[in-house]
């Protein structure tokens, strides 16, 4: 008897970690399904929340469920009311906690999605967190490998500079170091814990084309010559480079088809998964 795949989609206003985690928890009850979390964070507006559930798929609401933490009054009720419509499963995971606090306090809760500016401490976490890497990026800074949350490894071109400065965007310290053919990695990378490596890969012919459009505009002459765009040259350099994932030992990512928002939540949940693993325990934090 084989078991229909399910779809977990995180919508939050933050970075969804809280929702991830609760997902995760219970996702480990049904194990016979096959199980995807998206995530869909940062949503502040409506047209944002409605770009999220067009992009979900389902039929008729078969193998997909919603988790949301949104403390906005008027999201939480746009994303029920959406749910309903189109009969998807919906655990809203915010409101009895939020509703339980308030009968406790007496209070009534402010419902922001954060502090302001300049008082968050989150707020100083992601802006480090964007220097970072920014200042790690492209391999510039072996020496800062030993600082990161989570290291991102790959070819040319296969996304690893907007992914990390998302990643940034979050809050994680996020390096990337490139996979060059013929070049041997930084021997720091060898020294990082292997929980926060993850390689990202990409189709050759998706890679050629982009690599191609890259050797254009700079007018054929850097790395016009050396089989750069070449697709018989990348299958190459793509199984080569797949011989250090393996000695490193990290999970890989195909981000061919992948949205930036859906990489970043994949990368992360990787790296929370693989970090509990390393710990011994499933419920420790970053």
């Amino acid at each position: 008897m084989s078991s229909a795949p399910i779809e977990i989609h995180v919508i939050a206003d933050s970075t969804g970690d809280t929702a991830a985690r609760v997902a995760r928890a219970a996702q480990a009850q049904f194990v016979q399904h096959p199980t995807r979390i998206m995530r869909h964070p940062r949503i502040a507006t409506a047209d944002g929340l409605r770009a999220v559930f067009e992009s979900i798929n389902g039929d008729g609401g078969k193998g997909v469920a919603i988790f949301s933490t949104l403390v906005d009054d008027g999201l939480r009720a746009l994303v029920t009311e959406m749910c309903e419509s189109r009969g998807v499963a919906h655990a809203d995971l915010l409101a009895p906690a939020i509703t339980a606090l308030e009968q406790a306090s007496g209070d009534v809760a402010e419902r922001v999605p954060a502090r302001p500016v300049g008082t968050d401490p989150d707020y100083f976490k992601r802006i480090a967190a964007m220097e970072y890497a920014v200042k790690n990026d492209d391999g510039q800074f072996p020496e800062g490998l030993r600082d990161a949350d989570i290291v991102l490894i790959g070819v040319s071109r296969t996304g690893k500079t907007p992914l990390s400065m998302y990643l940034g965007y979050l809050g994680y310290k996020t390096a990337n170091v490139p996979l060059v053919r013929g070049i041997a990695p930084p021997p720091g990378l060898f020294e990082v814990p292997r929980w926060k490596i993850v390689a990202l890969t990409i189709d050759p012919q998706r890679l050629a084309t982009i690599r191609g459009r890259r050797v254009r505009a700079l007018g054929g002459r850097a790395r016009g010559r050396d089989g750069y765009a070449e697709l018989n040259r990348i299958y190459d350099e793509l199984e080569e480079v797949g011989a250090i994932h393996k000695r490193l030992g990290c999970p890989v990512i195909d981000t061919t088809s992948l949205a930036l928002e859906e990489a970043a939540g994949r990368v992360i949940d990787l790296v929370d998964d693989r970090r509990r693993a390393a710990s011994g325990n499933t419920w420790a934090t970053p």
